[in-house]
């Protein structure tokens, strides 16, 4: 995930959600956006595989203390010491019953007391989507949305485009970068006082497959 500030305002933010196969990769297109990259968060087994949080030197990223345990991956922070944003990775994380998906719903029963119901984000590659339900597990990709709509934290895509979760029109992610293989499995959610003043777009594949099977997935918000 990378986080860029615009320096107008405080309340003019734009994030950038998008994954990378190597911090190689990363780091040439980060360069090309972001003149330094002093300010960062970082989470991850290895220097060269993790989950990274990115910002402009003028905002503050202040790393929160909350235990993931085994749980992968999860990156909470505040910026500016008002917002609260969780860059989430989930992943197979050695677990034969709570993989992806189930890692993220496992992490919401741990902390979902602790997000505001103001001025939060959640957003990353959760590498799942509705279409994939079972019928008899209770902790489903619809069950994660759900429980996030409940304490008031909406989908941003789907706010904006009113498609429901499982049918969308636009992918974030083309499998082994083949256009023929798309899938939405990134998302960002927010409160509903940043949804109503947000604005969100995904990458093109033409001008972003070359540096990743993931499209970034950007938002402006505004008051």
């Amino acid at each position: 995930m990378v986080s860029e500030r615009n320096l107008k305002s405080f309340y003019h933010l734009k994030l950038i959600f998008m994954s990378f196969k190597s911090v190689k990769t990363l780091c040439t297109v980060l360069t090309r956006n972001i003149k330094r990259l002093q300010n960062s968060l970082w989470v991850g087994k290895s220097k060269h595989k993790g989950l990274g949080i990115f910002a402009r030197n003028s905002s503050k990223l202040t790393a929160l203390a909350w235990e993931s345990g085994n749980l992968e991956s999860f990156l909470p922070c505040t910026i500016d010491n008002k917002i609260i944003l969780l860059a989430v990775w989930t992943r197979q994380a050695n677990s034969p019953t709570f993989q992806y998906i189930g890692q993220a719903w496992k992490y919401l029963q741990e902390h979902k007391s602790k997000l505001p119901l103001t001025q939060t984000i959640i957003g990353g590659d959760f590498n799942s989507n509705a279409c994939w339900d079972k019928w008899d597990r209770w902790w489903n990709h619809s069950d994660v949305v759900r429980e996030l709509e409940e304490i008031g934290i909406q989908s941003l895509y789907h706010c904006s485009t009113k498609e429901q979760q499982g049918k969308e029109t636009k992918p974030t992610f083309f499998m082994y970068r083949k256009e023929h293989k798309p899938y939405h499995i990134d998302y960002i959610f927010q409160s509903a006082d940043i949804v109503s003043a947000s604005k969100v777009r995904i990458g093109e594949p033409n001008e972003w497959l070359e540096f990743s099977d993931h499209m970034p997935v950007i938002f402006d918000m505004s008051s």
